[in-house]
């Protein structure tokens, strides 16, 4: 398993149902990002998040798949395996049930699966549709959400989710306030370098996305810039 993903300061995001050039991946890899996610919520399947592992693994940074449900997981030729329970929905199977399905996997490797507390705030997003996420919570239960899943839960990431939209940087400071041990990742419209830094002061790790496919590599490396 690789050791240092608590350090990580800034990680791309890379959705297989998008397409990038190879130059694109290519600067995109050296780009200074510590890290690359593999990840979406919308028809993402084993062999497009395995064709975009083939393309980006040549370049030797950590590659982590984040899969939406069981038919997108794989183990294989990647680092690590995030796996999110959303905290803020009612609908069990994005806490435990869908866990439990890619859990019966027979090729499951438990030493790459890293468990993330997610809280998904924005109610337009694919993420937020799909798993039923009560997205017009206050600071004060997302605090309550992040401090249950760090103290109780013991999840070693928390992940506040914007996807698509800039969030508040208030909730983002009051979640970390409310966290001693878990890592917290701030993911949402981060499109600049103001961004990327303002996030940054509150979150241990920043994520940007749809930046990449939006407004191109370019803004991805002030992104990079702002926060390493």
């Amino acid at each position: 398993m690789h050791t240092k993903w608590k350090t990580w300061a800034h990680v791309t995001k890379l959705d297989p149902d998008k397409h990038l050039t190879e130059d694109e991946i290519a600067e995109i890899a050296t780009s200074g990002t510590d890290a690359l996610i593999l990840s979406g919520t919308l028809n993402i399947t084993k062999d497009n998040m395995s064709q975009l592992r083939d393309q980006v693994k040549e370049y030797g940074l950590p590659l982590v798949v984040e899969p939406a449900g069981p038919e997108s997981v794989i183990f294989h030729g990647i680092d690590l395996l995030y796996v999110a329970s959303v905290m803020n929905t009612s609908d069990a199977r994005w806490i435990v049930g869908k866990h439990r399905d890619w859990a019966m996997n027979p090729d499951i490797i438990w030493e790459k699966v890293i468990p993330e507390a997610y809280i998904v705030l924005n109610p337009n997003s694919a993420v937020g549709r799909v798993t039923g996420a009560d997205c017009g919570i206050s600071a004060e239960e997302v605090a309550a959400y992040a401090s249950i899943a760090d103290h109780y839960f013991k999840f070693p990431i928390v992940y506040i989710e914007y996807s698509g939209m800039y969030g508040n940087p208030d909730i983002v400071k009051r979640a970390g306030e409310a966290i001693d041990h878990a890592v917290l990742y701030y993911g949402g419209g981060i499109d600049s370098a103001e961004k990327a830094a303002e996030m940054a002061k509150y979150a241990d790790t920043i994520v940007v996305g749809n930046a990449v496919y939006d407004k191109g590599v370019k803004t991805l490396l002030e992104t990079v810039q702002a926060v390493q």
